[in-house]
């Protein structure tokens, strides 16, 4: 069972190699303290992950009734879903949520991981377990229990729950392909580690048909978006004009490319395949409607809780990692005779 201890001032003091009163200065009365003095207890700083608590400095064992959460976006459906299944989860307890967005940049996690353990927190949700070596040490020292949800791929700091994305994307290909469609491509917005991993699992499939071509291939950094979908399939089209297929690393994509396909009068699914990923709300209501892998997002989130709150009062769950696997959701877009 893992102890949740916070990283202490006497923690930084012992791995700068200096006394607890000289590590105390370095913070409070800089300029007392040597320069190489300084740069020692701020290494430790970072390495430890140590942030002081302003709140409950005189309570060392104090924790708030705060759950910190950081995703990567508050205006992505996906993130949006998890929410809503934390906020249900906490829904008559004295329990509050601390939202932080960190924007898919390292350097901003960073940032609100330090906010947030100055605040003590009875527990902390994190977005995928692709975090730098400086943001797994400083989760490594939190104090309270941890769960990184969205992915299963790595080792997690603490708990985890998620999905295989590798195994989505291969499960998609594989749909296509046995609807006919040979010349597939694959269309791919914000390629963060989940989206690379979706990428690996539709490679892998075409790669094993004999069918595989890097032209069939197209990515972008830009955010996801309707509007880019329809895009990307412009361009796309334009590359690969015999291709008679799409999988898409998200439902945004997928659509933008059905909205286009429909423009050019292109015949959904008879002439073009369109698959998705994530199974959205909108996905079985568009026509004609998107064939995708649905992704248990909202039971994501309430069960982040559930297993944080077990382990703050002492029933760890086991195991600490949870798959709540996917559903491929076959519908018109691929139902090609």
């Amino acid at each position: 069972m893992r102890a949740y201890r916070a990283v202490t001032l006497k923690d930084v003091a012992a791995e700068a190699g200096v006394s607890l009163i000289t590590a105390s200065r370095a913070l409070r009365t800089p300029e007392v303290v040597s320069a190489k003095t300084r740069e020692r207890v701020a290494m430790a700083i970072n390495l430890l992950g140590y942030a002081p608590n302003q709140a409950a400095r005189a309570l060392a064992s104090a924790r708030s009734a705060i759950i910190g959460i950081i995703v990567p976006s508050v205006s992505n459906l996906v993130f949006t879903d998890v929410l809503r299944g934390v906020y249900d989860a906490i829904e008559g307890t004295d329990l509050q949520v601390q939202l932080g967005n960190s924007r898919y940049t390292a350097r901003k996690e960073e940032e609100l991981l330090r906010v947030f353990a100055a605040q003590r927190p009875t527990g902390l949700i994190v977005a995928g377990r692709d975090q730098t070596p400086e943001v797994r040490a400083i989760l490594s020292q939190f104090g309270c229990p941890i769960v990184q949800v969205m992915d299963l791929d790595a080792e997690p700091v603490d708990m985890s729950i998620g999905f295989d994305h590798t195994g989505g994307g291969r499960v998609a290909t594989q749909h296509l392909l046995d609807r006919g469609y040979r010349r597939i491509g694959f269309l791919g917005a914000r390629m963060d580690a989940r989206a690379r991993r979706r990428l690996n699992g539709y490679t892998k499939v075409l790669e094993q048909a004999g069918l595989a071509d890097p032209k069939l291939v197209m990515t972008t950094p830009q955010p996801s978006s309707v509007a880019l979908g329809g895009r990307m399939l412009t361009e796309f089209l334009s590359a690969v004009p015999d291709a008679d297929a799409v999988f898409c690393n998200n439902d945004d994509i997928a659509m933008g490319a059905l909205f286009e396909c429909q423009r050019r009068g292109i015949k959904v699914p008879e002439q073009f395949g369109i698959m998705g990923f994530n199974d959205l709300e909108y996905a079985d209501a568009i026509a004609p409607s998107l064939s995708t892998i649905r992704t248990h997002r909202y039971q994501m989130g309430r069960r982040a809780i559930e297993m944080i709150v077990a382990a703050n009062s002492g029933e760890r769950p086991e195991p600490a990692t949870v798959d709540l696997g996917f559903e491929l959701m076959a519908r018109q877009s691929t139902a090609r005779a």
